[in-house]
């Protein structure tokens, strides 16, 4: 298995919820460095790792942000302006910005560790799926299918 070098996202899903799915992206070192909403459909959450994938590294599309409490954190915005991904609150502004150049780093990979478990014919539990990556050549790519296209689809730009 990888050493996830590259960052990686994990696609989850809760049972007993109307929007059972989202994502979440991890460093190297498996901590997370960014949360999606809740989808209703796994095609919806796969949607929205595509758009941080090709939103994640302009600085334009995040907006910093202050907590309640003063605790500074972001947000990932699509070029459309709705919000992606929110990190983590933080100790400081500086760490804040470590935590966004995270995100432009490791939010381009293509690594997803998918835990939704098997339905309809999709990758079961604890697979992972390597998407259009040439680099990780010690992994080999599971071969999976994407859900069907939900009314959702496309709400980010």
């Amino acid at each position: 298995m990888s050493n996830y070098s590259e960052g990686y996202y994990v696609l989850i899903k809760h049972s007993g919820i109307k929007e059972p799915y989202h994502w979440v992206l991890k460093a190297p070192n498996h901590e997370v460095i960014l949360k999606s909403e809740n989808y209703a459909s796994k095609h919806g959450a796969l949607n929205g790792i595509e758009s941080t994938q090709k939103n994640c590294p302009l600085n334009k599309n995040y907006d910093r942000l202050k907590a309640n409490d003063g605790s500074p954190y972001f947000n990932l915005n699509a070029g459309n302006g709705k919000i992606i991904g929110t990190s983590e609150m933080y100790s400081s502004e500086q760490m804040r910005e470590h935590g966004i150049e995270a995100v432009k780093n490791y939010g381009v990979t293509s690594y997803i560790k998918d835990e939704t478990g098997s339905d309809n014919g999709d990758v079961g539990l604890g697979a992972t799926l390597v998407l259009g990556s040439k680099s990780h050549v010690e992994e080999k790519p599971v071969v999976t299918k994407k859900p069907e296209k939900s009314d959702l689809a496309g709400r980010y730009a």
